[in-house]
């Protein structure tokens, strides 16, 4: 289901390289060979390591690559990630996408670390959302992953997720769970069901309806106070998902209050990229 890895590199590839990267063709000699190293100019946690390498093998698979710097691994200023040497139209068609890739997603890393490690000490987990930039998605949800965080539902089609607005189209929480459940049969998915609650009464609906269907349920913006007590409500019945209003100030108070897992748009959009360059040398 949804776009590998390799489709995503070829898509951006094209939408880069159009017919022809004329600026190399028009300055580079095809027979020449170049190296070029990918250097850190800001502090942060990398990501993209494993993306960069399925890039270069995507536009020349003679590149020679070599890799100082993993994944997960915690860089500084000045230090050399990997080099690559080969065809030099090839390293400049190629260092774009690679720069694009990596500084984002080391980015989302590095945030994503931070945030991880505010919920040290407490059973809590921290989950990614879909607030991604389109066609990036799977850049995005490995580098918080990356981070620390647990991936969420990847996308439309693997995981029910009854929001607000679907209980108010369906007509309220007990048709919506009762039409998934229905629709699950009669389809013979088996799609994990989480539900979205908004006050108590909600979430006492819930667990009155959806006991044996309803797997998790998701506690939006609900005070720290009032999470506590619906955490206490639900009493490990299903899992608990806390999300709205939550980051870097209030994510530990969130955390304390027993909830299984937080969820933050913030992850992924709202992340600074971190400075990387690809330079010749």
């Amino acid at each position: 289901m949804g776009m590998t890895l390799q489709e995503f590199i070829r898509l951006a590839l094209a939408e880069d390289v159009g017919d022809g990267d004329h600026t190399s063709l028009s300055t580079i000699p095809a027979d020449a060979r170049r190296r070029a190293r990918l250097l850190v100019k800001q502090d942060g946690i990398l990501a993209g390591v494993e993306v960069a390498k399925a890039i270069f093998e995507e536009v020349d698979p003679t590149f020679e690559v070599h890799v100082f710097k993993q994944d997960g691994e915690a860089i500084h200023y000045g230090d050399i990630v990997l080099t690559v040497n080969g065809n030099a139209r090839n390293i400049l068609t190629a260092e774009r996408l690679v720069l694009n890739c990596m500084q984002r997603m080391s980015g989302i890393a590095t945030q994503t670390r931070a945030m991880v490690a505010m919920l040290e000490g407490t059973a809590c987990r921290l989950l990614d959302t879909r607030k991604t930039t389109p066609n990036f998605r799977i850049c995005e949800k490995m580098a918080t992953r990356i981070g620390g965080a647990v991936n969420h539902r990847f996308g439309l089609y693997d995981m029910i997720l009854i929001k607000d607005n679907h209980i108010d189209y369906a007509g309220g929480i007990e048709p919506a769970i009762t039409q998934a459940v229905s629709y699950l049969r009669e389809t013979g998915r088996s799609l994990e069901i989480e539900v979205e609650t908004r006050n108590r009464a909600e979430v006492e609906e819930v667990l009155r309806v959806g006991q044996g269907y309803v797997s998790r349920m998701l506690l939006d913006n609900f005070k720290p106070a009032e999470l506590r007590q619906m955490v206490e409500l639900i009493g490990g019945r299903m899992v608990t998902e806390a999300s709205g209003g939550i980051n870097d100030t209030n994510l530990r108070e969130y955390a304390e209050t027993g909830v299984d897992y937080i969820s933050s748009g913030a992850l992924t959009h709202q992340v600074r990229s971190l400075d990387l360059s690809l330079k010749a040398y």
